[in-house]
């Protein structure tokens, strides 16, 4: 049996220091050696940063699908990578942005873990977000700035938000506001399903919590709530305009596409071994822990049922809870960041797990405990290699872009097979525009619109779908102006040859061939009305990376010390009374 956490009250918290400075050795030397770079969206969004950089308030970008909004993404990370690489270069700056997002993962895992749990837990769930499998798999494997960017300022923002319902704090509503709305321009998943998981436990907690053996009077708590909600939505909704304009009017109806993160992870074990053991890693074994003291403690129940909900739905298509609860947007979503929720979620409760085990076992826990961080920091590391996202990694894109960018080539538009996801570094590269591209929510030619496939480039490994939609663009080629087939896979030939299409040129010892349809006239700009009129790009250039800034300088605003309410916390269900421990 677990010592109660009273027992280790007297314990101090490990310095935020040193753990922000295990952070620093376990993932700076990972970031300056690029590894980030073999994850799969890695490239995706330095390519949106690179357009940020040349095209500040123009979202316009005609280099995918012959032009797109990138109005449909928020843009805050992909701005700071563009803003940073005037002194880093792209692909520095995107490791400088992540590394900022780990660090402050660290802050806002300790903040919001201090709702719940002592300091001394907190600090402990903190240095286990240095380890977490989940950051490490997104940062590395997956390489999702976005979320990675996004949910770190959420946790900071939490804390203010529950000091706003809770006690009415004025300069905890003008942080809270700030910081979610600088979270929500960051990703919009992340504002649209996430924050949910975490505000609403918090907005529990605030009603049920007591201080002084009194809780929040109903009235308050709804007129605060409804307040900062308000307040919240406005700012947001002028924040991404932009955004919500594109979404009303041009809703994503495409076909779905497959994900295998929907899979059922016991009928197919290999995504199960992706998608669950990975992320969470040693975390597994605290599940028990997690829900038995979640449902004994009443004060963490609704930390519980933000976890179970978000762990549930990051089961993906093994449950049915994910695609009963989201409809059709189950079949949009990816559900490797619903993972990534419920890991953060469970930290207050692994803090909690390991401040005891440390107060009954001392050096035996924490080796053991120490061992497991770093065997779940160093499977979700090294799995982009076991595993890498694009399992081709030797494609040198600078010679192909060298060819588009000369002779003329780049009046056409081209397409590439057999390029993986170096498609978005190849685009950085090259002048030239493509009809294919990897941001499937912001394409609109109905040729890809109306089949269930990917990027053309990867065609065969969607089935039917994908190669319906590569046999349509060929098939209309003159109108799109696309003349250059780039073939790295020769699989493709047949159906190239079979439409017409004939090889004109070698490149990379013939490890590409260049293949060219005669009679293909230059490309011209598409008259899309999709295209964002000049006052949007004004407002998207300005209005979310000005949020970063706003709450950058608000969260500098200090706050009135007030002396502690909860130094300790009940473990009986039942006792939400903060000042002392049940018998």
């Amino acid at each position: 049996m677990l010592k109660p956490e009273s027992s280790v009250e007297s314990q101090r918290p490990i310095p935020m220091s040193f753990i922000l400075l295990a952070a620093v050795v376990v993932h700076l030397p990972l970031l300056l050696m690029k590894l980030p770079l073999k994850s799969y969206d890695a490239n995706f969004h330095i390519f949106f940063a690179s357009h940020y950089l040349h095209h500040w308030f123009d979202p316009w970008n005609t280099k995918w699908y012959a032009g797109f909004s990138q109005a449909t993404y928020p843009p805050l990370p992909q701005q700071w990578v563009a803003v940073l690489s005037n002194v880093f270069g792209l692909d520095m700056a995107y490791m400088a942005v992540q590394f900022a997002a780990i660090l402050l993962l660290v802050v806002g895992v300790y903040r919001f873990s201090r709702l719940w749990v002592s300091p001394r837990s907190a600090s402990i769930a903190a240095l286990a977000s240095v380890f977490l499998g989940s950051e490490s798999f997104l940062v590395y494997s997956a390489g999702q700035l976005g979320t990675t960017f996004a949910a770190p300022i959420y946790l900071n923002g939490l804390p203010f938000l529950f000091d706003w319902v809770r006690h009415g704090k004025g300069r905890s509503f003008l942080k809270a506001t700030a910081l979610f709305a600088a979270a929500a321009a960051a990703h919009h998943a992340t504002l649209l399903f996430g924050s949910f998981f975490f505000a609403l436990p918090v907005l529990a907690l605030a009603l049920l919590d007591r201080e002084n053996g009194e809780r929040i009077s109903t009235a308050s708590f709804v007129a605060r709530t409804v307040a900062i909600t308000v307040v919240v939505g406005a700012a947001i909704a002028v924040v991404l305009l932009p955004f919500w304009i594109a979404l009303i009017h041009y809703p994503v109806t495409q076909t779905p596409i497959p994900h295998p993160s929907r899979a059922n992870y016991i009928l197919s074990p290999q995504w199960g071994l992706n998608y669950f053991v990975v992320p969470y890693g040693a975390l597994i074994l605290a599940l028990p822990f997690i829900f038995m003291r979640g449902s004994m403690v009443a004060r963490l129940r609704p930390l519980l049922f933000g976890f179970w909900l978000a762990f549930l739905i990051g089961l993906g298509g093994t449950t049915p809870v994910g695609r009963v609860l989201l409809g059709r947007a189950f079949e949009v979503l990816t559900f490797e960041r619903f993972s990534y929720w419920a890991t953060l979620l469970a930290l207050p409760f692994v803090g909690l797990l390991g401040s005891e085990l440390v107060a009954r076992y001392r050096t035996k826990a924490v080796v053991g405990l120490t061992a497991l961080a770093a065997a779940t920091c160093g499977l979700a590391v090294s799995w982009s290699t076991y595993h890498p996202a694009d399992a081709d990694q030797g494609l040198t894109v600078e010679p192909i872009a060298a060819w588009l960018n000369r002779d003329g080539h780049d009046q056409y538009r081209y397409v590439t097979l057999g390029f993986g996801n170096q498609i978005a570094r190849l685009a950085v590269k090259t002048d030239a525009s493509s009809v294919d591209g990897e941001w499937y929510s912001g394409r609109m030619l109905p040729e890809l619109t109306r089949n269930g496939g990917g990027a053309l480039t990867s065609s065969k490994y969607f089935g039917e779908g994908g190669l319906d939609a590569l046999r349509a663009i060929l098939m209309h080629a003159n109108y799109y102006g696309l003349k250059w087939v780039l073939v790295r896979d020769p699989s493709y030939n047949p159906l190239l040859a079979f439409a017409g299409w004939r090889p004109v040129d070698y490149l990379e010892d013939k490890t590409i061939t260049v293949w060219s349809k005669d009679g293909v006239p230059p490309a011209t700009p598409l008259n899309a009305p999709q295209i964002p009129p000049q006052w949007q790009g004004v407002m998207w250039g300005i209005f979310p990376f000005g949020s970063s800034i706003l709450a950058i300088l608000v969260i500098l605003i200090p706050e009135k010390r007030r002396q502690e309410a909860r130094e300790e916390y009940p473990i009986e269900a039942g006792d939400l009374a903060p000042g002392r421990l049940a018998s």
